[in-house]
């Protein structure tokens, strides 16, 4: 990959992450305030879009693990006993695709809880609890510019 195409795959990547960040938190804001109200088309709109953008920035996210400098590549040119030792190269090869993978995963489950058979309340508080879970992994395993691994890494 060259480096323009993963420059833009960079900030896509970074630009949505902001998004997904946005619509978890109004997506547990929602149903955290919901209370005993119904299930409204708002709520299920809301995991929708985030389903999609968090699945998205997956792909994204993916092609730039496969491709680009920090992900497969490190793994393939140093060996995994070398990745595994250092903590930048197993933050970018490993944690953060894991991590990222378990929090989408979580997405999808507290989406599915919505469309289960089950009273408003029940859904609320389940969704809650899987974004809410998500959103505290996503938080932990991105590279902020104030962490040791995001050191060069910007904002936006």
């Amino acid at each position: 990959m060259n480096a323009d195409m993963y420059n833009f795959l960079m900030h896509l990547h970074s630009i949505g992450r902001w998004i997904v960040l946005l619509l978890l938190i109004i997506a547990i804001f929602n149903s955290g305030v919901a209370g005993k109200r119904p299930w409204i088309r708002t709520d299920a709109r809301t995991g929708t879009f985030l389903m999609i953008f968090a699945d998205l920035m997956l792909l994204v996210g993916l092609v730039q693990w496969y491709f680009g400098p920090k992900g497969y590549k490190l793994i393939e040119e140093n060996g995994m006993s070398t990745v595994m030792k250092d903590s930048y190269f197993r933050f970018f090869a490993i944690e953060h695709i894991t991590g990222m993978l378990i929090a989408i995963i979580l997405i999808h489950i507290g989406k599915a809880q919505a469309k289960r058979q089950i009273g408003d309340k029940a859904k609320h508080r389940n969704t809650v609890i899987f974004y809410l879970i998500a959103l505290i992994i996503i938080l932990a395993m991105i590279p902020w510019p104030f962490r040791a691994v995001g050191g060069n890494s910007h904002w936006f």
